[in-house]
């Protein structure tokens, strides 16, 4: 009799343990579309620290997830490809001001997959009459964007190239008008180029300092992640120098404040 009663009570607390197992830990992070790669091993690096915790990451246009923080998305964490848009959060009570903190600095290029057209030629490519098409990410809502509309003003040639820009929702879906061949040249994030799948696809060259604003990137945990030390440990880690190295393999330079890991020029 003892042995049919054995397995019953068994059952029980097996299904007592199991109710009472507390779910996986979780942060949800808005990040960039230019750190799309590089979020992939910052992820990796970071839950080797922290194995309990599952990390939910959406990549796209910075201004569309400042947009969506604005209207109650549960994003934790916010990786933006500038300072203003965290800045925003912060003064609507969205973010937390001491978690704010610059974590990169981007570079953009002007790349091609198009046979006969050489970036190197700076503005000469970019009016060019062979050049019909010129992607840039939404400026709108893209920093990188904003940065490329800036870049055509300094060098000259903005009403010139006017009816010849392409604009993208994000910066890879600009990079995807050039990949495609839709657009012959554009103005795409360095860290896309030198990492798989776009790494040795098409020519680039950097576009030199003065020619757009400093791209400073930065971080920030939400009022949604307050609640979560995850998030604030997401984003500490950032400044750390496992973080760093994995920056400048994917082609950032050290933020103001912090010592630069690499020039690119």
């Amino acid at each position: 009799m003892r042995k049919w009663l054995v397995a019953p009570l068994m059952f029980a607390l097996s299904a007592t343990a199991q109710a009472e197992a507390p779910p996986p830990a979780t942060l949800n992070i808005a990040v960039a579309a230019d750190m799309a790669r590089c979020v992939e091993a910052l992820d990796a690096a970071f839950s080797a620290q922290h194995p309990e915790v599952e990390l939910k990451v959406a990549t796209g246009a910075s201004g569309d997830f400042f947009a969506q923080i604005k209207n109650g998305a549960p994003f934790e964490v916010f990786l933006s490809a500038d300072m203003e848009y965290p800045r925003q959060l912060v003064k609507a009570g969205l973010a937390n001001a001491k978690t704010l903190k610059p974590y990169a600095l981007g570079r953009l290029a002007l790349w091609t997959t198009t046979p006969g057209i050489n970036p190197g030629r700076g503005r000469t490519v970019l009016t060019a009459a062979s050049t019909m098409k010129i992607a840039i990410a939404n400026p709108e809502t893209s920093p990188y964007g904003r940065a490329a509309m800036m870049a055509v003003e300094r060098l000259g040639v903005a009403d010139a190239v006017k009816g010849k820009l392409v604009v993208g929702e994000s910066v890879a879906q600009a990079a995807q008008f050039v990949q495609s061949g839709n657009a012959e040249i554009g103005f795409i994030p360095y860290s896309l180029l030198i990492v798989p799948p776009l790494k040795d696809v098409g020519i680039y060259i950097l576009l030199p300092g003065g020619t757009y604003p400093e791209i400073l990137q930065g971080a920030v945990v939400t009022q949604k992640g307050a609640k979560n030390p995850l998030a604030k440990a997401y984003v500490d880690f950032l400044g750390s120098a496992e973080a760093r190295a994995i920056f400048e393999a994917n082609g950032y330079e050290a933020p103001i404040g912090k010592t630069p890991i690499r020039k690119l020029n």
